[in-house]
């Protein structure tokens, strides 16, 4: 019987048993893994957060991070010593998220990926990806008047921009204690996309509005300014956005600098190829499974089920709503004073859920009119909302961090 005893001590059953709410967060492991592995909803991001989610809630299995607000003895310990007292998932958020590192590295890898080639051949669209940010600050004034301080404000409106990595980075500067649910709600719905952006265009769109053929109005309203030299154009882009960004909003200069850097190695070509292929394959897939599973430790049952969590997860909702509305209705009082007209699909794509946005808007112009593509003119909306993103996120880290 002591054996018995022994074996029952060493498994972790009477402490689920003590503690029911470990088994909830287990379940919503579960279904963040469900989403990632079945539905194929962000599989790279909410299949490593998921699997961290797991991880943190078994008792006794010392992979959950514990905030220094709690336990203030872990300010004081350096790396080392974290990793001996508090388990390796601690060492690893101390060190790769606490430090602001790894959202600035996955930057590097979106902008070794990224084209800005249909942005810059289509500069008036990337405008509506400025009016998509409304999102961020509606969240911002709204949460303040729920009670949020206005760090946490920040922190939970940052979500509107709809770009994990920037609304990760926000929240470790001005809010690290809601760091877990604020990436849970802002990953999670750039996961659902394909349901919330649909579902915001049949509120504020109309057949005919849908009907707008991008390539018919450039046909009858040909640009009378082209781009002669592309190439050199899309080399010369990211070293004159970030001179003007880092001079304007410097605190921006983490993330849109290492966007922009990996921009540039991916555009010089040859010479550059090797930095290209580290930045966009081997870093940003390092970057990606650690800030996952870190980002995933964070969701102890003790540390998420709070009413603040539940606030966080509707202000989310709120703030994408509101950042695609925002651009859609940009795009209607541009379409009032213009003979060019844009389809409204193209403002819904100014937040910077890249590529998913433009893919679904795609499909939505698709349904309306088999001949109506627009992902090109999408794409022009939805990456400059990447770095309208992170230019407002060096906003309010100005003015709140």
């Amino acid at each position: 019987m002591d054996i018995l005893n022994k074996l029952l001590e060493m498994t972790a059953f009477q402490e689920l048993s003590a503690e029911p709410w470990s088994l909830f967060m287990i379940l919503i492991a579960f279904g963040l893994l469900y989403l990632g592995i079945y539905k194929r909803f962000e599989p790279l991001l909410l299949i490593p957060i998921g699997f961290g989610v797991l991880l943190a809630n078994f008792p006794s299995g010392g992979m959950g991070v514990i905030q220094a607000s709690s336990d203030p003895a872990i300010k004081g310990m350096d790396i080392l010593e974290i990793a001996k007292n508090y388990g390796i998932m601690n060492m690893l958020y101390y060190t790769l998220i606490k430090t602001g590192l790894l959202p600035p590295l996955i930057f590097l890898g979106v902008g070794a990926m990224t084209d800005f080639g249909p942005m810059l051949r289509n500069l008036r669209l990337a405008f509506f990806g400025a009016a998509a940010q409304i999102g961020i600050f509606a969240v911002l004034l709204s949460s303040i008047a729920l009670g949020f301080t206005p760090q946490e404000a920040g922190a939970l409106g940052i979500i509107g921009g709809a770009d994990g990595p920037t609304a990760i980075y926000t929240a470790i500067i001005l809010a690290p204690h809601l760091l877990g649910p604020i990436a849970i709600a802002a990953y999670s719905y750039m996961a659902l996309i394909p349901v919330i952006l649909p579902f915001a265009v049949r509120l504020t769109t109309t057949k005919k509005e849908l009907l707008i053929n991008m390539r018919a109005q450039d046909k009858k309203y040909p640009s009378k300014q082209k781009i002669k030299h592309l190439r050199a154009t899309k080399i010369l882009f990211p070293i004159a956005l970030i001179t003007i960004i880092a001079l304007l909003v410097p605190s921006a200069t983490p993330l849109v600098g290492m966007l922009l850097f990996g921009n540039l190695i991916k555009e010089i070509g040859t010479d550059t190829n090797r930095l290209f292929k580290a930045a966009s394959e081997t870093i940003m897939n390092t970057a990606t499974i650690f800030l996952g599973l870190t980002v995933g430790a964070t969701m102890s049952a003790s540390t998420f089920l709070q009413s603040q969590t539940l606030m966080i997860i509707g202000g989310g909702f709120l703030a994408f709503m509101i950042s695609m509305i925002g651009g859609i209705m940009a795009v209607k009082i541009y379409n009032m004073f213009s003979k060019k007209k844009i389809n409204p699909l193209i403002g819904a794509t100014g937040l910077s859920a890249v590529p998913m946005a433009s893919r679904v808007a795609n499909e939505i112009a698709l349904k309306n009119d088999p001949s109506n593509h627009i992902l090109q003119y999408a794409m022009s909306s939805n990456i400059s909302g990447v770095i309208g993103s992170a230019v407002a996120a060096g906003v309010l880290i100005s003015f709140l961090g």
